[in-house]
């Protein structure tokens, strides 16, 4: 697809540092208990998991954001939390990380979304989650908005980073669209089932293969159905760029120009796939921001996701280990 020397890869990364990434959308707070497992419940047929730590994490937009912020930019946040104990510990855990929260809003209607994951030996036991998902109400749409306008003409990118929590509504997708195209800011989608055709117009889509098999109706299961699918998602959305991943096949890359590429997996040993969509979108939008091609954006973010899969819970990409790791991988995605 593309292949990195390493003066180009040293522009690229020192201009991630500052830049400014809005991201709007679903924030969470992961939960995790780790522990072991040594007997079954005499209860019910179900695992006991002795737990030995607890630990919270930023997850949803949040880890977005954390990513952003691992690379070295500024991610500004647009969204709600609850009014409860979930979202003062993910309000303090992005202060502490010095996140601007100006954009981040307390609505009483309705509780933080929050993930607990039950790990032992490194595997997910069963996860648990606290969540309403219908859309914010048109007052919350509009301060978010407003938040938006005003911080516009100081951002690099925006990222519209849906959950299907309910905070990307489809008037609050068109209106954000609106804005960005008009101040030619470069806009990125990480889509979900319930609005995945609200978002015309994009810089970047990036749906993965099971929502847009459900979006379209039909299986991707070879190089043709998968051509087929771009090519109605570029046409369909009006999108600059359709990026279409495809967990261990790689990702499929179709510009408006008609040009399509393929890349590989990256990933060597995939311990947890959660988040990894997050840290594609977020490096995609940075490396754009940066003044990346939409190629070489993808390559990174393709490295970046095959990084994070090899870890366990939610965590954001180091930035060191993506230099090293784009500096010894051909264009395919192979090291």
């Amino acid at each position: 697809m593309v292949s990195f020397d390493s003066s180009r890869l040293k522009a690229l990364f020192k201009a991630f540092d500052g830049k400014r990434i809005a991201v709007i959308g679903d924030l969470m707070l992961d939960r995790y208990y780790w522990g072991t497992v040594t007997r079954i419940s005499p209860e019910a047929p179900v695992p006991i998991v002795e737990v030995d730590e607890t630990s919270s994490r930023l997850g949803g937009a949040a880890n977005v954001a954390n990513n952003i912020a691992a690379l070295g930019g500024t991610p500004i946040l647009i969204g709600v939390v609850g009014s409860d104990a979930g979202g003062t510990l993910l309000r303090k855990t992005m202060e502490q990380l010095k996140f601007p929260t100006d954009g981040v809003l307390t609505d009483t209607t309705r509780p933080t979304t929050i993930k607990t994951r039950v790990i032992a030996h490194h595997q997910h036991v069963v996860r648990i989650d606290e969540e309403v998902k219908r859309d914010i109400d048109d007052d919350v749409q509009r301060r978010l908005l407003e938040f938006l306008s005003k911080e516009l003409d100081r951002l690099d990118g925006i990222i519209l980073e849906d959950y299907n929590k309910g905070v990307l509504t489809g008037p609050l997708v068109d209106n954000a669209i609106r804005l960005a195209r008009k101040r030619k800011k470069i806009i990125t989608v990480d889509p979900k089932s319930n609005n995945f055709f609200a978002y015309a117009g994009v810089t970047v889509f990036k749906p993965n293969r099971k929502e847009t098999e459900e979006a379209l109706g039909f299986r991707l299961t070879d190089p043709a159905q998968v051509e087929k699918a771009g090519q109605i998602l570029l046409e369909r959305l009006k999108a600059d760029n359709v990026l279409l991943t495809m967990g261990e096949q790689g990702m499929a890359l179709f510009e408006h120009s008609g040009e399509v590429s393929r890349v590989a997996t990256h990933a060597r040993h995939v311990a947890d796939v959660s988040g990894a969509g997050d840290t594609v979108v977020s490096t995609l939008t940075v490396a754009l921001a940066a003044g990346a091609t939409v190629k070489e954006a993808a390559a990174l973010a393709n490295i970046a996701g095959g990084i994070v899969c090899g870890e366990v819970g939610i965590v954001p990409v180091d930035k060191s280990e993506l230099f090293t790791t784009a500096e010894q991988t051909d264009g395919r995605g192979e090291g």
